[in-house]
């Protein structure tokens, strides 16, 4: 597995990871900006957040500091411009959400069936997938693929930020009906993934991928 850096417009510094088909970033995504330079708003109000049919990310509890371990959250809107990470990467599909999947468990493999099923699949991609320290006590993973993923939280209804540290969740690119999108989450204690839909102006972490 290839190891590597990219840097996004802000200036932000990634760790990546090759596995499968892809190169993917080993941090949540952190930028204030569109790789065109265009400024992504940041959205404090709870009520406006709720509300936005544009894109816009946040800080978890609108606090910056929690900027280096766990990124920014975002709605799909901002997903949805095509900008959001850096040049010559994108937010990966739910295919290629995948793609990753079946290559990190030990239990099923690429093109298994499993994939497709909503709520919790696969045996133990989850655990595989986490990073080694950085979730509640006892509930890291064994980061088997240098992917490193990190409990971010979300920013759910009535523009609450919830369970940082216990949770993360990640969009994908995919759109689910006229308002919802395709996403992934790992839980505390679970060893597997969900995968499942929710609103888009929902605050999820994102990571970027690129073809290798």
């Amino acid at each position: 597995m290839g190891r590597g850096t990219v840097t996004d417009i802000d200036g932000n510094v990634y760790r990546t990871v090759a596995t499968g088909s892809y190169e993917w970033t080993a941090e949540n995504l952190k930028t204030t900006s569109y790789n065109n330079g265009t400024k992504i708003p940041d959205i404090t109000d709870s009520i406006e957040w709720t509300n936005l049919t544009t894109g816009g990310y946040c800080w978890y509890k609108n606090d910056e500091t929690n900027k280096k371990t766990y990124g920014a959250l975002y709605n799909w809107y901002a997903v949805n411009t095509g900008r959001l990470c850096p040049d010559g990467w994108r937010v990966p599909t739910d295919n290629e959400w995948k793609n990753l999947e079946g290559n990190s468990d030990s239990g099923f493999g690429q093109g298994d069936p499993v994939w497709d099923n909503f709520g919790g699949r696969g045996h133990d991609a989850g655990l595989r997938l986490k990073a080694t320290s950085g979730w509640s006590s006892g509930g890291s993973g064994t980061d088997d693929i240098g992917f490193c993923a990190l409990p971010g939280g979300e920013r759910c209804s009535k523009g609450r930020f919830f369970v940082a540290g216990r949770s993360g969740f990640w969009w994908s690119s995919t759109e689910y009906g006229a308002s919802g999108a395709l996403y992934r989450n790992m839980i505390y204690g679970m060893e597997d993934i969900n995968r499942n839909i929710h609103p888009k102006w929902m605050g999820f972490s994102i990571r970027c991928l690129r073809d290798k």
